[in-house]
């Protein structure tokens, strides 16, 4: 029990100064590739991470032979950029310094779910740290206007799907997003599996695939 208070403690947290730091966020990184580094204003250069916030006048650089994905929570833009390049961050794209990016459009609303993402993964972490097994939590009963909701957030996953790259994971990531709303475990299963398959070695789906397993009626 007091493990379990503990992890509790550590993911309120957790939850807390994300929401604190969510004011300023831009963008966040879905995809990375190689030694990208970012700038914040005033502050130093760091190694750039997948699935990490951007803010607005943060300064990316991409050198060659790297690559990274940024999408804008406000817009729902999305830019692929190749090294070499550099970019600052800006409200709602990119200024390029530069290189040019690749463009596309994500679909409504998934841009607001996939801001969950950076919180998420930690707390997967903190739970997977800390092998907290939890019994009894059986999966949410939808009323007819969340059922609504999750047959359309599987509709634009798989609009999302057939678009991706073989190994690109964010669909799945962004339906998860979804259905964790509702305790939807075995969904939430199925959804790490296919994100084990398409990157097999990834820290990131260990976590997640842990956080689920923890968490399903046994």
């Amino acid at each position: 029990m007091k493990l379990l208070l503990i992890w509790v403690a550590s993911c309120v947290l957790a939850i807390s100064t994300a929401f604190a730091q969510s004011a300023g966020d831009a963008g966040m990184i879905n995809q990375l590739s190689g030694e990208v580094q970012y700038q914040p204003a005033g502050g130093s250069t760091a190694r750039a991470t997948a699935y990490m916030k951007l803010r607005d006048s943060d300064v990316v650089r991409v050198p060659a032979g790297a690559s990274v994905r940024v999408v804008y929570f406000s817009n729902g833009r999305q830019e692929s950029w190749k090294g070499p390049a550099a970019f600052t961050v800006g409200p709602s794209e990119s200024r390029g310094q530069s290189g040019q990016p690749e463009v596309s459009q994500l679909p409504g609303g998934v841009p607001q779910r996939l801001a969950q993402t950076p919180e998420m993964m930690q707390i997967a972490k903190l739970g997977r740290a800390g092998s907290v097994m939890v019994r009894g939590i059986t999966p949410s009963t939808l009323t007819a206007d969340q059922a609504a909701e999750v047959r359309e957030a599987r509709k634009t996953y798989e609009s999302m799907k057939s678009a991706a790259p073989a190994d690109d994971i964010m669909p799945e990531i962004y339906l998860y997003t979804v259905v964790q709303n509702y305790s939807m475990y075995d969904e939430m299963k199925q959804l790490v599996r296919v994100m084990q398959a398409k990157q097999p070695n990834s820290d990131i789906v260990k976590d997640l695939d842990a956080w689920v397993e923890n968490r399903r009626p046994k």
